[in-house]
């Protein structure tokens, strides 16, 4: 029977006298997955209810931005890579990250053998897939520093706005397009590409490489001592099931099943992937590691006449609540 992510378990609290958990909501920057693992671990193990939580997760999906949701008033925190994070800042949301499980990112340009190319400096002139609503970002900021145009043109790049699917590579629209290691990868594998027949660039080994899945909210939130004490209580059983998913992939992968709701997902794909995202949360306490941060910025802002932001950004991040968490 499939589970609804975030059932209130204090609706079997009522009438027994006891006091309600406290209500908070998070908003996934996509579809039920193990790339949410964590998230859903806690709730399926009670790690929330022991912090006395009433934890409720909303997918996300294409049409979902967690930037538009936390400023309509529709999660108190989300789930959003830092470039978009800090890109929305800079335009007016006041996102601060608050913890940072993923400690490495996941993202890579996938291309065919076949295509030529060998290395970065064999980009010019294709055709490249890239994800947009804010996943552009680390991509523009890379093939700034390379130099490469976005353009077009022989000394450029022609960028393809890729759906979030595999397609333009299955069907040679594109040279290369944007994968990560736990998703679109594996897709492309079981599309009958062999391993050999491709070319990967992660843009952890390129030294691009920007942080991905943070934990965001709104600068004021953290101003209200009641919603500092929630989100303290929130990080440490996020942290507590991200660990629990390290340890356990496979029960994890198919805790996640449980809340798929929409039937989508298959036990092979869920427990390849939270292998793979395993990899990405190990190293992290939760903690933002500030080298880390600065190696972002500095590979936004290193983007010529066209950077992602403009300006160092000021309180972007807090230590205050994983300091609390964490002790």
């Amino acid at each position: 029977m499939k589970k609804i992510a975030g059932l209130a378990f204090a609706a079997g609290l009522i009438g027994s006298g006891v006091q309600a958990a406290d209500d908070l909501t998070l908003q996934l920057k996509w579809v039920t997955q193990a790339q949410f693992g964590g998230y859903y671990v806690a709730l399926e193990k009670g790690f929330y209810e022991e912090e006395d939580l009433n934890v409720t997760v909303k997918p996300g999906g294409p049409d979902i931005a967690p930037t538009q949701v936390i400023a309509g008033g529709g999660a108190d925190v989300i789930v959003e890579w830092m470039p978009a994070a800090l890109a929305a800042r800079e335009k007016g949301l006041p996102l601060v990250n608050i913890a940072q499980p993923f400690k490495s990112s996941g993202m890579m340009l996938t291309c065919l053998k076949e295509s030529g190319i060998e290395g970065p400096e064999d980009f010019p002139g294709n055709t490249l897939g890239v994800w947009f609503f804010g996943n552009e970002y680390p991509f523009l900021s890379w093939m700034s520093q390379l130099g490469i145009p976005t353009t077009g043109g022989a000394d450029g790049v022609e960028v393809l706005k890729q759906g979030f699917n595999v397609d333009p590579l299955l069907q040679k629209q594109a040279a290369c397009i944007s994968t990560m290691t736990y998703n679109e990868f594996g897709q492309v594998l079981d599309a009958g590409i062999a391993e050999d027949d491709l070319v990967t660039f992660k843009y952890e080994d390129q030294g691009v490489a920007t942080l991905e899945d943070g934990l965001y909210v709104l600068e004021d939130t953290l101003a209200d001592e009641a919603m500092v004490d929630k989100l303290t209580r929130f990080v440490r059983a996020s942290m507590k099931g991200w660990k629990y998913a390290e340890e356990n992939p496979d029960e994890a992968a198919e805790i996640v099943l449980e809340y798929d709701e929409t039937g989508a997902q298959t036990e092979a794909h869920q427990k390849r992937m939270m292998g793979e995202i395993a990899k990405l949360t190990a190293g992290s306490n939760g903690a933002l590691d500030e080298a880390d941060y600065q190696r972002t910025v500095d590979s936004l802002l290193s983007g010529g006449s066209d950077p992602v932001i403009t300006a160092q950004p000021e309180g972007a991040w807090t230590h205050a609540i994983t300091d609390k968490a964490l002790n």
